[in-house]
C-alpha cells in the first residue's frame, strides 16, 4: 500500500482496504483481550499484597469487558460461509393488503437502516417504488460492511405484523405480510455469465419525487433476464447509465443466488422462503395489538419489546439464528 502504484488500480486497491479491515476487526479484538488479560494478572498480585477493595473493583470491570470482547470474537467465528463476509443486497416487497402491507413494508426498510447505523454499514437505496397512498411497493437496498451477508442471511423470509391498523376508519385488527430477501452481492470476479442477448433493457420515466429531470427523461431501467425470466429495475438515479449499472448489479447478485442453489443447493434455506407472502410461511412475527411480541419461528427467540425491535435493535435475533444454523451453512 506504501507502494504508489499501488493506488492507480483502483479496484486492486478498494479490494485489499478491505481485505486489510477484515483482518484488523479480526486481530484486533485479540490484542485487546490479550493486553487485559496481562493487566488483570498485574491486578491480582497488586490485590494480594495490598489488600485494597478498589483494586478488586477494578478487576472485576476488566473481568467483564473480558467477557463482552470473548462473546463478540465467539461470534465472529460463526461467520465461516464463503459468502458470509461479502456486502449484501436487500429487497422487500410486501404481499396482498394493498396500503397496509405496503406500509409495513416501509417500517422493515426504517428498521434495517437503523440496524444498519448501529452496525456501521452502508445502507444505500438503489431503487425504491413508493406506494400511492403510503408504504412502498418494493425496494432494493445495497448494504456494504463487515460480515453484512452473514449477518443479514438470516433475515430472509416472510414476516408478519399484526396491529390495529391506522388505515381502517373503524380501528380493526389486521395482519399484514412482506418478503425479505437477501442476496450476496457479488464483485466482477465471480463467474456469473450473462449474455447481451439474453436482456432486454426498457428504459422509462420515473415515478413519484425526484425533479424535472427525473420526471421528464426516461432515466429509469428496466431489464429483464430471458432465460430465467428475471426482472431488475431501477429509477433511484438521475443519469440512465447509473440507473443501469445499479440494475445489472441487482441482477448479477440474483442470478449468482440462482447459480448457487442450482449447482450446490448452498442457498437452499434462503431461496425456500420465496413462497407465498401470508399466512403459515412467516419466519418472524411482530405483535402489537392484542400483547406486544416479537417472535422468530426458526429459532423461537421471542422479546415482548417490540418498539426496540423495529428501532433496529435485532442482535439478539441474529445471534439465535446464527448459534442454531451455523453448523448447517
Amino acid at each position: 500500500m506504501a507502494n504508489q502504484e499501488f493506488w492507480q488500480d483502483k479496484k486492486r486497491s478498494e479490494e485489499t482496504l478491505r481485505e486489510v479491515s477484515s483482518i484488523k476487526s479480526a486481530i484486533e479484538p485479540i490484542d485487546r483481550v490479550s493486553a487485559l488479560i496481562d493487566e488483570c494478572g498485574e491486578l491480582v498480585d497488586l490485590a494480594e499484597e495490598t489488600n485494597d477493595p478498589s483494586v478488586f473493583d477494578e478487576l472485576s470491570s476488566d473481568l467483564d469487558s473480558i467477557a463482552k470482547d470473548l462473546d463478540a470474537m465467539e461470534l465472529s467465528l460463526l461467520f465461516s460461509g464463503p459468502d458470509d463476509k461479502r456486502d449484501v443486497i436487500l429487497s422487500i416487497h410486501p404481499g396482498a393488503g394493498g396500503t397496509e402491507s405496503m406500509d409495513w413494508a416501509a417500517m422493515l426498510l426504517r428498521m434495517y437502516k437503523r440496524y444498519c447505523e448501529r452496525k456501521g454499514f452502508d445502507a444505500r437505496v438503489l431503487d425504491l417504488l413508493p406506494g400511492e397512498e403510503a408504504g412502498i411497493k418494493s425496494v432494493s437496498v445495497e448494504i456494504k460492511g463487515t460480515n453484512a451477508y452473514g449477518t443479514l442471511k438470516s433475515e430472509s423470509g416472510v414476516h408478519r405484523l399484526v396491529r390495529l391498523s391506522p388505515y381502517d376508519s373503524a380501528h380493526r385488527r389486521h395482519t399484514s405480510f412482506a418478503s425479505v430477501f437477501i442476496y450476496p452481492e457479488i464483485e466482477s470476479d465471480v463467474e456469473v455469465e450473462i449474455k447481451t442477448e439474453d436482456l432486454r433493457v426498457d428504459t422509462y420515466r420515473a415515478s413519484g419525487a425526484g425533479g424535472q429531470h427525473v420526471n421528464k427523461t426516461d432515466s429509469a431501467v428496466r431489464i429483464t433476464h430471458l432465460p430465467t425470466g428475471l426482472v431488475v429495475q431501477c429509477q433511484s438515479e438521475r443519469s440512465q447509465h447509473r440507473n443501469k449499472d445499479n440494475a445489472m448489479k441487482i441482477l448479477r447478485a440474483r442470478l449468482y443466488a440462482r447459480k448457487l442453489e442450482e449447482e450446490r443447493e448452498k442457498l437452499s434455506k434462503m431461496m425456500e422462503t420465496q413462497k407465498e407472502i401470508a399466512w403459515g410461511s412467516q419466519i418472524r412475527s411482530y405483535v402489537i395489538h392484542p400483547y406486544t411480541l416479537v417472535k422468530d419461528h426458526r429459532t423461537t427467540y421471542q422479546i415482548s419489546d417490540v418498539q426496540r425491535v423495529l428501532d433496529g435493535d435485532i442482535d439478539d435475533f441474529v445471534e439465535a439464528y446464527l448459534h442454531k444454523y451455523s453448523s448447517r451453512n
